[in-house]
Order: C-alpha cells, then structure tokens, then sequence
C-alpha cells in the first residue's frame, strides 16, 4: 500500500519522502521510480537511535505531513516529533482493539487512517473517538496478466484437478493450522479432485496436507500471475483487516472461501462472488470448499461477479482517500484567518 501510495501521491503533483528499512524491496522499487526514499533501520518501536533520525529527515526534508503506516512507524514518529508541530497521521491495519491508547492514541495524532469499518469499530472499542479515524479501504491495483502459471503443468496434477489457493503469510494469524483439518474434512469426493497450492513463507516444494497433494511455492513475486492459474481461493485468517489477497482473487475471478471475521464480511458478499462461514469453523470452511470443489457451474457464477466487487477496492481511490485527509488535517492546522 505505501508502494502505491507513495505513486499515486507523485502522479497528484505532490512529493513523497519514504522512510523504511535498508535494502527493502519497497526502498529499492521505490527508488527505482525516482521517488525520495531513506533507509532507517528500525529495531523496536522506540527505538532512539531511529527516532533521531527520521526527527532529521524531518528538520532536513520540513514536510506538510507525516505519515506512519505501522505499528513501529507509530511509536518511531511519535518520539521524533516530539516538540514538532508537523502533523502526525496513522495508518492502522489490524482488527484488534489497540492499548495504550491514552499516550500512542493521544491527541498527538492529527488522525486515523483505517482500512476498514471493521479497524475503525476496533479502534472506538479501544477509547479512540470516532471523529478522529476516517476510513480509507485498501486499494488493489487491476491485474493484467497474459501469461498465468500452469501449475498442473509444473507440478504433474491431472488436467481435471481443482487447485486451491492460499496466499499470504504462513502464519497461524492467516490460518495456516487450520488446513490440515479443513483438507481432513473434505468429502472423498471433493478431496479426490482438489490440489493445494501455497504461495507466500517458506518454499519447500512438493508436500502432503492434510491427504491433499500440495506445492509450498515460497514468496512469488509476479504474485498475479500465480494467482490466475488457480481455480479458488481458501483464506482461513481468524483475523484481518481487510484481505487485499481477496479482492487480487475477485479481481482475477477466483471465488474465495472465508471466514467472516474483520473486514472480510465488508469484501465477500456471501452467494454472490464468494462463500463466508463462520469464524473458526473448520467443517463449515470445508462444507463451503467442497461446493465450489464439485460444482463448477457455482464456481463460474461467482467468479464472474468477483471483478466488478473487486473494482471498487481500487489504488485511485485510495489515494484520493488519504489526500483528502492530509488536506483536512492541514485545514485543521492553518493558523486563524488563513
């Protein structure tokens, strides 16, 4: 998201400075497109060192705005600011009501960026006003592939085989445990046809889960690509902000199969481009899986309606999003009669 952002920013006439972490591809892509970056190393939410030298940056670059778009860029911004009056603007991403709200959510934030309705209410559940977090979804960029990956090919499946995908990290977080069990419940008949392809963690080839033959790809970097050779999407996350990886699927017309959690119930409409069941419930997540496994006339109709929803997560209303709210926290900070 700051990749696109720090984009569409300098296609609007302004002019970004990204601060991140050494020889990130973020920086190196950045940089690439001539857009400003610096390298920060970042060890821990406060650290010092780090604080003193975005406070640099800051004195040396004198921007309208900062703008931390995690947890540790939160905390490392607060400490540099100190005693500056450039606003201070946050991103948040996760669907968990956050602490220390009394001195990290202080009035020292102009404002609040969240993903979704759902990171919002999380937030206001936390003690954070409403009035001072504006929505601003995600946006997605629209995929433009011409050469999908075979992975029946590459892996030696049947033409006939049905390939599930998981992407993202391959972490208990995103569900990952969960997909042993929900493989151990498909019905023979569904669990016959399936294929399981990983994309994201740690490549280690071909391997078993849970009776599915599956392919750990590791980290892909034409991500889109990969993504269009499947033929559904399982996205077993107990929690998430939004999922971005499901409107990449909607947009590609894979239906997804997830659990209504976060801000998944804003993205997935249930029956008509994708399947929610309930949060945690393995045999429901397997239920769902194995219709779209078996019925390919289902599969088809929601897919179709997957782009259109996808549409509306897009990276220029995204942008839009977030320079409307550097324009009001400027508004709010203009002296009297300005």
């Amino acid at each position: 998201q700051v990749w696109l952002l720090a984009q569409g920013l300098r296609a609007r006439g302004h002019e970004p400075l990204v601060a991140g972490i050494p020889d990130s591809p973020l920086l190196q892509r950045l940089r690439a497109r001539g857009i400003a970056v610096a390298a920060v190393s970042m060890r821990a939410d406060w650290d010092l060192r780090a604080a003193r030298r975005i406070r640099a940056l800051v004195r040396a670059w004198r921007p309208d705005v900062v703008h931390a778009h995690d947890a540790r860029g939160h905390a490392i911004a607060i400490a540099a600011l100190l005693g500056s009056h450039v606003p201070l603007i946050v991103t948040r991403r996760v669907p968990f009501v956050p602490r220390s709200v009394r001195f990290k959510y202080g009035r020292r934030v102009a404002r609040f960026i969240a993903i979704s309705n759902a990171v919002r209410d999380a937030m206001a559940r936390g003690g954070v006003p409403r009035d001072r977090i504006q929505v601003v979804f995600s946006g997605v960029p629209t995929p433009e592939v011409t050469h999908p990956r075979d992975w029946r090919r590459e892996c030696g499946w049947p033409d006939g085989a049905v390939l599930l995908g998981v992407v993202g990290a391959m972490t208990s977080e995103k569900g990952i445990g969960l997909l042993t069990e929900v493989a151990q419940r498909l019905p023979a008949a569904a669990r016959a046809k399936a294929r399981l392809v990983l994309l994201g963690g740690q490549s280690s080839g071909k391997c078993n889960i849970g009776g599915l033959d599956a392919y750990r790809a590791g980290f892909v970097d034409e991500i889109h690509a990969a993504m269009s050779g499947l033929d559904i999407l399982l996205h077993p996350s107990s929690a998430e902000g939004l999922g971005t990886a499901v409107v990449d699927a909607m947009a590609l017309g894979l239906p997804p199969v997830a659990f209504a959690v976060g801000g998944l119930v804003e993205l997935v409409q249930h029956e008509r481009n994708g399947l929610l069941v309930a949060a945690g419930d393995a045999a429901a997540f397997a239920g769902a899986a194995a219709r779209l496994i078996t019925d390919e006339d289902l599969r088809r109709r929601l897919g179709s309606l997957g782009p259109a929803r996808a549409a509306e997560f897009d990276v220029e209303s995204m942008v839009r999003g977030t320079e409307e709210v550097y324009g009001s926290v400027l508004a709010a900070h203009l002296p009297a009669g300005v």
